[in-house]
C-alpha cells in the first residue's frame, strides 16, 4: 500500500516536474528565458516549447504587437512666438529586439512607454518652438511631425538601442491654452456680432428702402388707376348726356316726364323724409296730376 501512494507520489512530482519544463509562446508575444537572471534565449515562433524547472530557468513575455502611445498630459508648449498651445498626440511603435528592449529599457511594455513618452514629449516641445502657431496649424504640421518622428528614432536607434520600432508619430489636435482660448473665443464672439448688427442694420435699410418704393410704386399705380377710372367715367357721363340728350330731343314731353319720376325716386328713397307742399299748387307734383287726370278722364 506504502509502494503505491509512492508510486502515485512520485508520478504527481513527475507530472509536476514536467509541466514546469513546458511552456506556451502566443504569436502575439515573444518568449524570454532567463537562465539565472540572465537572458538565455528569445523565442520569436509560437507553439509548445522546453526550458529547465524553476529556479534554473525562468519565462517572461513581452508583446510584439503594433503598440498606441497616447499623450498622457496637456502641458503647455510654447511657440516661436511665446504662444502657449497645448497639443494632443499619439505615437504607434512595436518591440523588435527583446534583448536589446530589455537591457536598455526594461522587462515591459510599461518601461518603454514611459520612457518613450519622455523623448516624444521633447522632441515635440524641440521643434514647435521653431515654429509659429499659423505653422502649426496649416500644412507644415505634416513636416513637424516628421522632423519628431525623425528625433525620436535618432534617440531609440542610438548608442544604446532601444530594440523598438517608431512606426509613426501623429497630432490630433493643436490648441492654445483654455485661459488663450477662453479670450478668442471672446473676441470671435465680439466679431460676430458686431457682423451680425451689421448686416441686421443694413438689412434694415435694405427693407426700409424696399418698402418706400414699395408704397410709392401702389401710390402710383393708385392714382394711375384713379385717372383712368375717372377718365373713363367722365368719357361715359359724356356718352350717356349725348344719348338722352339725343332721345329727349326726339320727345321734349317724355324728357320732363323722366325727370320727374327721377326727381320722385330721389324725394321718396327714405321712409322717414318728411315733405309738406300743396299738391294743388307745387309743380312738383304736375307730373301726377297730369297722370291722374288723364287717367280721370280716360274713366
Amino acid at each position: 500500500m506504502n509502494r503505491i501512494g509512492l508510486w502515485i507520489s512520485s508520478l504527481l512530482v513527475g507530472v509536476a516536474l514536467l509541466s514546469s519544463t513546458l511552456f506556451v509562446v502566443d504569436q502575439r508575444q515573444f518568449g524570454v528565458v532567463y537562465a539565472l537572471g540572465q537572458i538565455k534565449e528569445v523565442i520569436t515562433e509560437p507553439g509548445l516549447h522546453f526550458k529547465l524547472p524553476p529556479p534554473l530557468q525562468n519565462v517572461n513575455y513581452i508583446d510584439k504587437r503594433l503598440l498606441t502611445l497616447d499623450s498622457p498630459d496637456n502641458e503647455p508648449m510654447l511657440t516661436a512666438e511665446k504662444q502657449r498651445v497645448v497639443i494632443d498626440w499619439y505615437v504607434r511603435w512595436r518591440i523588435t529586439d527583446p534583448q536589446a528592449y530589455i537591457r536598455n529599457v526594461g522587462l515591459d511594455e510599461r518601461a518603454g512607454t514611459s520612457q518613450l513618452n519622455r523623448v516624444v514629449r521633447n522632441a515635440f516641445q524641440e521643434e514647435i518652438n521653431k515654429r509659429t502657431v499659423k505653422e502649426l496649424l496649416s500644412l507644415k504640421r505634416e513636416e513637424l511631425m516628421n522632423d519628431v518622428k525623425k528625433a525620436v528614432m535618432d534617440v531609440v536607434k542610438g548608442a544604446k538601442p532601444w530594440g523598438v520600432d517608431v512606426i509613426d508619430v501623429r497630432i490630433t489636435r493643436a490648441d492654445y491654452v483654455d485661459t488663450i482660448t477662453e479670450s478668442v473665443y471672446r473676441r470671435m464672439e465680439a466679431e460676430r456680432k458686431r457682423v451680425a448688427n451689421e448686416l441686421r442694420s443694413t438689412g434694415g435699410a435694405e427693407g426700409e428702402k424696399i418698402r418706400a418704393d414699395a408704397d410709392r410704386q401702389r401710390e402710383v399705380t393708385v392714382a394711375n388707376a384713379y385717372r383712368d377710372a375717372q377718365k373713363i367715367k367722365g368719357e361715359g357721363d359724356a356718352q350717356a348726356a349725348r344719348l338722352y340728350a339725343e332721345s329727349f330731343g326726339k320727345d321734349p314731353q317724355f324728357a320732363q316726364f323722366y325727370r320727374s319720376l327721377e326727381a320722385y325716386k330721389a324725394s321718396f328713397a327714405s321712409k322717414s323724409d318728411v315733405m309738406v307742399l300743396d299738391p294743388s299748387s307745387s309743380e312738383f307734383f304736375k307730373g301726377m296730376r297730369s297722370s291722374g287726370a288723364g287717367s280721370t278722364s280716360r274713366k
